[in-house]
């Protein structure tokens, strides 16, 4: 791979073949792997931090909906149009997102969208009409669209394959915080009086101070030095930046298929649980505010250690076995499967504990699977890596948009919450079945790829 004048090797270097348990540069002395591991997991820290943030944003409007509904009088389809309107533009904007992470480098880009959905949350808590604050959240999900395709991107260039579960795996877990921190502490802020608009202006200066360190701190590249200056070294745009996409040699993998079908399935239903679910307890099991934001964290507590338990299962599997499929494929299916069945089984109790205990065993288990997923398109996105990323996330956000709208009109025409639990199990399981025919081993960018018959990872040249 041509790289820009002076970016030296990287140790996950996908041009040179790695094998699983090997060291990614075996001259390294041990001195110098110990620098090079903590330099890459002080960057993983950083992603993980901005995922946090992102979600610290993201998430307290569905604690504040019934709030904000009282205020501004709006219907319930009004409040589902408006929890969803941040999905269409996170939707539409992953490729632009992504490609922006490649043609100027992560290193500006992700300063650049942090800055710009902090910006987002500060519009949100100074709007008055329900039209500004639609547009806030459009202007939030545009800002936050190139966030996970570039943070893929990243971790490629930083992690070697034994270490991407563990890579993706606490970038779930970053996201994760930041959910159940917005919505544990905006119940009970909102509880103790403070007005909602306070508390969104305080939830944007995390990010504004996010984004001036790491613009200053980040380097495109291991082992290249940092001069703000010097774009042509340390932040200069990998080789995908300038060349033409393969669109059609990509939607003409099955792989790819399946993989976004899997996401379509598994975005909508983690939708419900971070749109719908505070209402959902408010509502059956007269809940207060202030406790349904601590079960909601308590849901997404068990999404965070999902996530992160998923990616040392993943990273663990391909260690012991050096089947890339399998590791992959168990935790994927396996989870989503698991998720469907106690989702179902929140069916047939009345008890809001035992109810949320349920809901919180298929959060667990949802984002258990979830890490494989995002772990299979780093595997099979080649140079294109944020690309593929993207058009995941993008069909997966578009239907966690159209999610909380949905459920509000099922409601208001049956008023049974179980219906609801019926088709978000039956979701769940759909997921499953995608899994069946996804395949890490291939590059979905190459009409031809290697593959070993015996399902072991090879570097696809």
């Amino acid at each position: 791979m041509n790289r820009p004048h002076g970016v030296q090797p990287f140790p996950n270097d996908d041009d040179r073949p790695q094998q699983p348990d090997r060291p990614a540069v075996s001259a390294r002395q041990p001195a110098d792997a110990v620098a090079a591991d903590t330099k890459r997991f002080s960057v993983l820290g950083l992603l993980a931090l901005a995922a946090a943030i992102a979600y610290l944003c993201r998430h307290p409007l569905g604690v504040a909906e019934s709030t904000i509904r009282s205020e501004l009088q709006l219907s319930r389809v009004q409040s589902g149009v408006l929890m969803g309107m941040f999905f269409w533009s996170y939707a539409l904007f992953q490729l632009p997102g992504g490609a922006l992470g490649h043609r100027w480098g992560t290193r500006w880009a992700l300063s650049l969208y942090a800055a710009g959905w902090s910006a987002a949350m500060l519009l949100t808590g100074l709007s008055g009409p329900f039209a500004v604050l639609l547009a806030a959240q459009l202007l939030m999900g545009v800002a936050q669209a190139g966030l996970f395709p570039c943070s893929a991107l990243v971790i490629r260039h930083w992690l070697p394959v034994r270490e991407r579960g563990i890579g993706q795996g606490t970038l779930s877990a970053g996201m994760q915080v930041g959910a159940i921190v917005t919505a544990a502490l905006t119940g009970r802020l909102l509880d103790d009086g403070l007005p909602w608009r306070s508390i969104f202006m305080i939830y944007a200066v995390p990010g504004f101070l996010w984004s001036a360190w790491f613009v200053t701190r980040f380097r495109e590249y291991p082992g290249t030095p940092l001069r703000s200056s010097d774009l042509s070294s340390s932040n200069a745009p990998p080789p995908a930046a300038h060349e033409r996409v393969p669109w059609r040699v990509i939607a003409s993998h099955a792989t790819m298929w399946f993989l976004c079908g899997q996401q379509v399935f598994r975005a909508a239903g983690y939708a419900f649980f971070a749109t719908w679910f505070p209402g959902f307890l408010q509502e059956t099991r007269n809940i207060s505010i202030a406790d349904s934001g601590l079960l909601q964290s308590g849901v997404l507590a068990a999404a965070m250690a999902g996530g992160f338990l998923g990616g040392l299962l993943t990273d663990h599997m391909f260690r012991r076995t050096g089947h890339l499929r399998r590791s992959r494929l168990v935790p994927g299916a396996g989870g989503q499967v698991l998720c469907g069945v106690v989702i179902l089984a929140a069916f047939f109790v009345t008890s809001a504990w035992v109810a949320t205990a349920l809901m919180t065993a298929g959060s667990f288990f949802s984002a258990l699977g979830g890490t494989s997923a995002t772990s299979v398109a780093v595997d099979t996105g080649g140079h294109h890596v944020a690309r593929i990323f993207a058009v995941m996330n993008m069909l997966g956000n578009f239907a966690a948009a159209a999610c909380p709208a949905i459920v509000g009109w099922i409601f208001e025409r049956s008023s049974d919450w179980n219906v609801v639990l019926v088709l978000f199990a039956g979701i769940y399981f759909a997921a499953a079945v995608c899994w069946l025919f996804i395949d890490p081993n291939v590059d979905v960018t190459r009409p031809r790829s290697t593959r070993n018959h015996s399902g072991r990872a090879q570097v696809l040249r």
